[in-house]
């Protein structure tokens, strides 16, 4: 638990102050997560002091170990979450890295952007523990991101239209 998030922190550290605000979005069981990004958010300020974010909870989509079939009603159910939070938001960019959480965020701003509402990039980083197989997030973004990272060269091989950037976190 808490290894995505880890892992998102890392590559927004490297962004400079005109990545502003920033919205998380987590599944609202996940109470770890809103203390590490609080945590990063406020070392952030010190250094920025124009730094804004925000946290916002959607429904978990999937639960590990949790069943195909039951997954994708909880998945729509996070979809009819996320729409209006993505509505609302309408983010430029949306940067992940795989927790089932970003699928739905995902689709609701693909579907704003194929309703002519709001165009969004979407950015996908693939877990670094992902050495041979994308993750499920990964299966599904693929058809989705803009750009579709991979920190492995075998990953590369498998899915040509990932970029390969070597590790990035």
């Amino acid at each position: 638990a808490g290894g995505h998030t880890t892992e998102i922190l890392r590559l927004l550290s490297c962004l400079s102050e005109s990545y502003s605000p920033r919205h998380y979005v987590l599944a609202d069981s996940d109470k770890m997560s809103e203390a590490k990004i609080r945590t990063f958010e406020q070392k952030r300020a010190e250094t920025f002091s124009k730094s804004q974010f925000s946290l916002d909870r959607i429904p978990r989509s999937r639960e590990v170990r949790q069943s195909w079939i039951s997954s994708v009603v909880t998945t729509l159910y996070s979809i009819l979450h996320s729409l209006p939070l993505t509505y609302k938001r309408k983010p430029d960019l949306i940067l992940c890295n795989g927790p089932g959480t970003c699928v739905p965020v995902c689709l609701s701003a693909f579907l704003l952007g194929l309703l002519r509402i709001k165009r969004t990039t979407i950015v996908y980083v693939e877990s670094i523990c992902r050495v041979e197989t994308l993750s499920l997030s990964g299966k599904i973004l693929y058809y989705f991101a803009d750009y579709f990272i991979v920190q492995w060269p075998n990953l590369k091989k498998k899915y040509p239209k990932s970029v390969y950037l070597g590790r990035i976190v």
